[in-house]
C-alpha cells in the first residue's frame, strides 16, 4: 500500500473510449489542480477507440497515493472496464477506489479542485457526482448549488452581510477557470460560509457559472460572526488578479 502522507491528496483517473479525450481532460484539470495525481486512461492498448482493461489498471495504480481513487468514465462499456479493472485489485486497494456517477469534464474538474483542497476521498466523490446538478445531494465545497445556511442550520436573516467587500475584477479572461479554482480553493480554507454575489464560494462550478468578466464588481460576504479573516482573504486575492498580473 502506497504512504498516505499528512498531504496525501485522492488521485483522479479519466477513462474515456478517446485517447486525445483523456489526455486534454488530464490537461483541463491540471491547470487547477496541479499536485493532485491526475491519469488518463483513454483509447485501446493500440490507440484506437475503445477502452482497455491495463490502461485502466496502470492509471488507477499510479494515481493512487494512498489517499483513495475517484475515477470519471465516459461511456457505460467504459464503466465496465474499469468495475472489471476493479475486480482484480487486492481488497484494500479495491476500498479507497470509487466510481463517480457524474459528468467527465464537470465532474471531472470538481472532483480535481476538491483533491486539491485536501479534501477526504468521499468528499471528492461527491464533488464530482454534484456536478451532474443534484443540488439536493450538494454538500459543502461538493460543487453545486447550495442554498446559503448559516452556521446552526438556520437560514439567512434580512438586511447586509456582517462582513462584506467588493472588489473590481482585473483578468482579462475574467473568473474563468484557472482564477475561480484558486478562490474556491481558498475558501475551502476556512470553515465559515463565504458568498461571491450571493453564490457559495466553495462551489467551482456556481462560482464559474456566474460568468463573470473583467470590469465586473464582485462582494464577497458572509453572515459568520468570526468570517472576517475569511471575506479579507478572498477579497485580497481577487484584488491581486488571482495571480495572474
Amino acid at each position: 500500500m502506497p504512504d498516505a502522507g499528512a498531504d496525501a491528496r485522492v488521485g483522479i483517473v479519466f477513462v474515456s473510449h478517446s485517447k486525445r479525450l483523456a489526455d486534454g481532460l488530464v490537461e483541463l484539470a491540471r491547470q487547477m489542480a496541479p499536485t493532485v495525481r491526475l491519469e488518463p486512461a483513454g483509447g485501446t492498448d493500440d490507440g484506437r477507440i475503445g477502452t482497455s482493461f491495463d490502461l485502466v489498471s496502470t492509471a488507477i495504480g499510479t494515481a493512487d497515493g494512498g489517499a483513495g481513487v475517484v475515477v470519471l468514465c465516459d461511456l457505460g462499456s467504459a464503466i465496465l472496464t474499469t468495475e472489471t479493472a476493479l475486480e482484480f485489485l487486492d481488497d484494500e486497494q479495491r476500498e479507497r477506489v470509487r466510481i463517480a456517477d457524474a459528468p467527465l469534464v464537470e465532474g471531472g474538474v470538481a472532483a480535481s479542485v476538491a483533491a486539491e483542497a485536501g479534501d477526504s476521498l468521499d468528499d471528492v466523490l461527491r464533488a464530482a457526482e454534484t456536478a451532474a446538478g443534484g443540488a439536493s445531494r450538494a454538500a459543502p465545497g461538493a460543487g453545486g448549488m447550495q442554498p446559503f445556511v448559516e452556521p446552526g442550520g438556520g437560514e439567512p436573516g434580512p438586511g447586509s452581510p456582517r462582513f462584506s467587500r467588493r472588489v473590481v475584477l482585473r483578468n482579462a479572461d475574467g473568473l474563468h477557470a484557472r482564477p475561480a479554482a484558486e478562490l474556491v480553493k481558498l475558501a475551502s480554507t476556512f470553515p465559515q460560509r463565504v458568498t461571491v454575489n450571493g453564490t457559495d464560494a466553495k462551489s467551482l462550478l456556481s462560482i464559474m457559472a456566474m460568468g463573470l468578466v473583467r470590469g465586473d464588481e464582485v462582494e464577497i460576504a458572509s453572515d459568520a460572526p468570526d468570517a472576517e479573516a475569511a471575506v479579507d482573504a478572498i477579497a485580497d486575492l481577487a484584488e491581486s488578479g488571482f495571480g495572474e498580473h
